[in-house]
């Protein structure tokens, strides 16, 4: 009996305790919720901090509606709480300021206040590799930026003109989405996935050009395999917690050594074998630098720096390019327009045209239009964060504080730029959200001023690697402001320009309606469906 008892007692006392550690697992959570909304009441709130966006689950915060459509959020949080609020993301606590005023803080922010290392380098040094870009101190990025500058010469851009022009002939004849290009019957039309099949030439173009022949012989080998492994690192996760052992960060970790050993060796034999030849790559214009120290750059970081150019310069590149083609694709007026301004300038009389070059390509003034409207209106990024280093003071200007004190950003917090919402603000654009490229070619338009300032006529900073147009005041900055104004600029619109130019030459495209943007990916991309006909041109002696 008295066995029996102790067997009850102890039943007991086990349902006790696990009654008690249940309610307990349910109870913390409902207390941190209670806790967290409490905090947020308004006689609880600092008054001397920016405004903080109301959300009822800790470290969740505002991450899904910011995720799901960070345009939306945007323009939603501005309306409730002006241009400068705080949201929770993921745990970490992000303040935006929005319009020029906010763009021109943040991304000609101090080094003493701002640090875009910090806010990237969790997400770019897995992939990129150690020592370059975001695992750098910011002078030594300045130098490395630098060093690239010294490959993006106008000599090379000629040159690369005429190789892109025959990556894009040799994809069309040869890429399975292309057959009825092919086809001898001109009046037979196919169907390519307009973000897909621009992914892959935009990468052919680049390794063809920035990256050299040794890696363009190998994009359909274990290059391209090793690419893809890569490019699954790139994932919002990752900006939080790296190094987690999932399957694609492993798979990110294996491929960058392989890719790291690969430029090495070319490296190595590039020493050993001097080749006669004239290399127009990056690996030819890294492989003598030296840091302002004396110190010459290493093979390692020559490697880790081409696997940057490769990876950032690729995503936006694909995106735009298939954003300009959708929309040509819809807009048929404005297709013939840029086929016209191709045989203006190029025609050699018998229905054929002539290969472009690099100069005549820049004065083309529909094509260039396009371009810039695409990348006013699709944007690659839509937020670009700086981590606070010391307490950040809001000027009275960005409109939340009262006249009689500042608003004050605290060491710790993100702050985040958005010059996407000013380049689609209705009390700056004309139709904002209407894709229109006639905008930036009318007489004394806006548009066209705006441009200049951001690229010729403003303030110019030279921030290590030559002089550039500051332009962080700017409501039009695509390829972003400031010392990390995006160095690979100048070959973007090579790169862009070529592409088009010789796909409205070869192709007519048509489209029944442009597709919306997909905010899951790193870079703004077009949602699926995003297919697009097309037929081999036809023409008319």
């Amino acid at each position: 009996m008295p066995g029996l008892i102790d067997s009850l007692f102890g039943i007991l006392a086990g349902v006790h305790w696990l009654s008690l550690g249940v309610v307990l697992f349910l109870a913390v959570p409902a207390l941190a919720i209670v806790w967290n909304v409490v905090k947020q009441l308004p006689f609880l709130r600092d008054a001397n901090r920016p405004p903080v966006v109301f959300h009822i689950l800790p470290f969740i915060g505002s991450t899904v509606s910011y995720g799901m459509d960070p345009y939306k959020f945007f323009f939603a949080m501005r309306e409730k709480y002006g241009d400068v609020f705080t949201f929770v993301l993921l745990g970490r606590r992000v303040t935006v300021a929005l319009g020029t005023k906010g763009n021109n803080m943040i991304m000609g922010g101090k080094l003493s206040q701002v640090n875009a290392e910090e806010a990237y380098t969790n997400l770019t040094t897995p992939v990129f590799g150690e020592d370059v870009v975001f695992d750098v101190p910011n002078h030594v990025l300045m130098e490395q930026k630098r060093f690239v500058k010294f490959g993006l010469t106008t000599e090379n851009f000629r040159a690369y003109v005429g190789m892109i022009e025959e990556e894009v002939e040799m994809f069309l004849n040869t890429d399975s989405s292309f057959s009825a290009y092919n086809a001898s019957d001109n009046d037979v039309w196919g169907s390519f996935d307009a973000y897909h099949s621009m992914a892959q030439l935009t990468i052919l173009t680049a390794s063809r050009t920035l990256q050299g022949k040794e890696v363009r012989s190998q994009m359909k080998k274990s290059f391209a395999q090793m690419y893809e492994d890569l490019d699954g690192g790139f994932t919002p996760l990752n900006m939080i917690a790296p190094n987690i052992p999932l399957p694609n960060n492993l798979r990110r970790n294996k491929a960058r050594k392989a890719m790291t050993d690969f430029y090495l060796n070319i490296l190595r034999q590039r020493r050993e074998k001097p080749s006669e030849e004239t290399d127009y790559d990056m690996l030819a214009a890294l492989k003598d630098q030296r840091y302002k120290d004396g110190r010459p750059v290493s093979d390692k970081e020559i490697a880790h720096m081409m696997i940057a150019l490769l990876m950032a310069g690729q995503h936006t590149s694909s995106a735009t390019v298939s954003w300009c083609l959708l929309h040509i694709a819809h807009r048929q007026d404005i297709q013939q327009a840029l086929y016209e301004e191709q045989v203006e300038h190029f025609s050699n009389g018998d229905g054929s045209l002539r290969s472009p070059t690099y100069e005549e390509l820049k004065g083309l003034p529909i094509l260039d239009s396009i371009i810039r409207e695409t990348l006013r209106l699709h944007p690659p990024l839509h937020s670009l964060m700086r981590k606070v280093v010391s307490d950040m003071p809001v000027p009275y200007s960005l409109g939340n504080a009262s006249e009689d004190r500042t608003l004050v950003i605290p060491k710790g917090n993100y702050v985040l730029a958005a010059p996407c919402i000013s380049q689609v603000d209705p009390g700056i654009w004309r139709k904002p959200l209407e894709w229109d490229p006639s905008r930036w070619t009318e007489a004394g338009s806006l548009a066209a001023q705006l441009y200049r300032d951001y690229t010729e006529t403003g303030e110019k900073v030279d921030y290590g690697f030559g002089m550039i147009s500051k332009g962080t005041d700017s409501p039009y900055q695509p390829f972003g402001s400031g010392r990390h104004r995006c160095i690979g600029e100048q070959f973007a619109y090579v790169q862009l320009e070529t592409i088009l130019a010789m796909l409205v030459r070869k192709l007519e495209l048509k489209i029944d309606h442009v597709p919306p943007h997909n905010y899951t990916t790193m870079i703004i991309s077009p949602q699926k469906p995003r297919n697009i006909e097309f037929r081999r041109r036809q023409v008319s002696l």
